[in-house]
């Protein structure tokens, strides 16, 4: 069965209700669990999936009569966050909600905090803050590791081979060991897109300019050669940080396409729809004679209109 969109019709075994609003996403098991539907001026109703009979490009059918939906009760926005403020990993292998915002339920702990129990926080938060200045200084010993330089080793992700067509993205899933503060050391599975481009999207891209990445003092570690045919980029959409994928676009054709908030963007990472404040960010990236790619893993600050490294 197709995923529901936002704004898909949504009809009821008697007659047509309204139209999906939202989706409300399972954390556990990253499946949709409900649709939120706008019952034309009666509110929103919170729909379990169990109820749905058939999905199509524009409508929702449900297997109730209109009076069954309409005596539910109202949906509570305020029960819910959107999946981006909380972090599920792999949520965009499994959600492709083109176009609709992704909600989970907010944790019940975090929904019954008392009033006293907001005070005590607070006082203890004024505490915590007249006592930082004088702790600041041991925290940055201790904390060291969390201040070093960006780690700007290069990380073998794959083979050419892969990369069957020019001006397509290709996926390079990888895996990198992560070092914080004294926490153990952990394997994270990180991704990124790789194409194999064609004279003219390398124009595109480098506009006749190679380019230069730097380390955290500004030094230059590598260069993208404007005439090497391969372009990487994070796999880390600019807008808020969600995973994208490559799609066929109705009419725009084989695009970038983010699902969580509908950011658009061309082979050369150039933002064609959607609220991406910025192009994708490409990464320093070098094939060897034997066609194994190696990038440096570098991430960088969302949302905003320039580049910021963070990682």
């Amino acid at each position: 069965m197709l995923q529901p969109k936002l704004k898909s019709k949504v009809r009821c075994t008697d007659h047509e209700i309204g139209e999906i609003t939202r989706v409300v996403l399972d954390p556990l098991s990253h499946e949709i669990s409900h649709i939120v539907v706008s019952m034309n001026g009666s509110g929103e109703r919170q729909v379990l999936m169990t109820q749905v009979q058939d999905v199509t490009e524009e409508a929702v059918q449900l297997r109730a009569p209109s009076a069954d939906i309409l005596a539910l009760p109202p949906f509570k926005r305020e029960d819910y966050v959107t999946t981006h403020e909380v972090e599920i990993s792999h949520l965009e292998d499994n959600i492709h909600v083109t176009p609709g915002e992704v909600l989970v339920p907010l944790p019940d702990l975090e929904k019954s905090v008392k009033r006293r129990t907001f005070f005590m926080n607070f006082t203890h938060v004024i505490g915590f803050l007249i006592g930082l200045p004088l702790a600041y200084p041991i925290l940055r010993f201790l904390m060291k590791p969390m201040y070093a330089d960006f780690d700007n080793a290069w990380l073998k992700v794959g083979n050419v081979s892969k990369i069957k067509q020019e001006d397509v993205g290709t996926q390079f899933k990888y895996k990198k060991q992560v070092k914080e503060v004294y926490m153990p050391e952990y394997e994270v599975e990180k991704n990124v897109w790789v194409l194999r481009a064609t004279p003219d999207l390398l124009e595109k891209v480098y506009q006749g300019k190679d380019v230069d990445f730097h380390d955290a003092k500004g030094k230059v570690i590598w260069t993208n050669k404007k005439d090497i045919p391969y372009i990487a980029f994070s796999g880390k959409c600019p807008h808020l940080g969600c995973g994208f994928k490559w799609r066929q676009h109705k009419t725009l054709g084989q695009v970038f396409l983010c699902p969580c908030h509908l950011s658009i963007y061309d082979a050369g990472g150039k933002v064609l729809d959607g609220p991406a404040p910025r192009g994708l960010d490409a990464l320093p990236v070098k094939v060897s004679p034997s066609g194994e790619v190696e990038v440096i893993d570098m991430e960088f600050k969302a949302g905003t209109k320039s580049p910021i490294r963070i990682v």
